[in-house]
């Protein structure tokens, strides 16, 4: 693959500041807002990242919370920007906030691009598990690179069930939604929800035009996660990662996918939010290269 190097060249992390404050962490590029870590939110009970942007360009998740006569207003506490979330993770459904992420305390406090948090995932006054989360913010070219790396794990076997709404989701910004005229575009060559949802799906592009420039998000799935994602990808904005789901996307029986004490399942994905320099956008498969190496570089043991 030459030529990828040329591709893997990061700005230095000094450039991202992370500000801890109430409740969430505030993430500045070059002295610029550009969107935030929520980790304790009246409405919405578990974490999320909200109204992010590309620096020095535009937002590309929906606003949160959605704007009366700007935004499409469904799931507004559901689909916030960016999240990891699970309809059915122990019998609790974390994702229509029927159950509750505790955070407990910051593992690494943000600093140089990056922080981790132990979250707690109640259902009642039951725990069901714990996750060790790992949020890295990184510059590239084409705009901005998160990497969430989650890590769950209990005294108690806990299971991770079979639905549509299972692991990494993001809601794109309203002009960007194929119903808004944009475009999804997967690593397969299928376009938008009637080819991509059910699909397994290594990553998957959600973007659009914004004055003249392709802008959107790209999702990148770490090929090392225990179990390949299939795409909940929907035309009026969101498209989900779902590591967990089988007979909900017509491929087999109902999983349920079982960690027991001592046991520990991992997942991460590399999140680019981006703005190319004309219409029509990125060469996804470098992109993708760029990601996964980050990803690699970012492992920890």
């Amino acid at each position: 693959m030459k030529g990828v190097a040329l591709l893997l060249l990061f700005v230095p992390a000094q450039d991202v500041d992370l500000r801890s404050e109430k409740g969430k962490v505030e993430i500045r590029v070059d002295g610029e807002a550009v969107g935030a870590y929520v980790f304790d939110d009246g409405a919405i009970k578990r974490p999320f990242l909200a109204n992010l942007r590309v620096p020095g360009g535009p937002q590309v998740t929906r606003t949160h919370p959605p704007a009366e006569g700007k935004d499409t207003t469904d799931h507004a506490t559901m689909h916030p920007g960016v999240w990891l979330a699970f309809g059915d993770l122990g019998g609790g459904d974390f994702w229509r906030n029927k159950a509750a992420v505790e955070h407990v305390r910051f593992v690494q406090e943000p600093k140089g691009g990056a922080f981790t948090l132990l979250n707690r995932y109640r259902a009642g006054e039951r725990v069901v598990c714990e996750e060790t989360c790992r949020v890295t913010v990184l510059r590239r070219g084409a705009g901005l690179l998160l990497v969430l790396d989650s890590a769950f794990s209990g005294p108690e076997p806990f299971a991770f069930g079979d639905q549509e709404e299972m692991g990494l989701g993001v809601r794109v910004a309203t002009p960007l939604a194929v119903k808004a005229g944009g475009r999804m575009r997967d690593n397969a060559g299928r376009t938008n929800e009637k080819e991509i949802w059910g699909k397994p799906g290594e990553w998957c592009d959600y973007s659009g035009i914004l004055d003249g420039r392709r802008a959107g998000i790209f999702v990148v799935a770490d090929p090392t996660n225990p179990l390949p994602s299939r795409l909940h990808a929907r035309d009026y904005g969101v498209l989900v990662f779902n590591p967990f789901g089988r007979k909900v996307f017509k491929a087999g029986d109902a999983a349920r996918t079982e960690v027991k004490p001592g046991e520990t399942l991992r997942l991460r994905f590399g999140v680019l939010l981006y703005r190319a320099p004309g219409p029509d956008g990125l060469d996804l498969k470098a992109e993708a290269a760029g990601v996964l190496e980050s990803l690699r570089e970012l492992a920890r043991p």
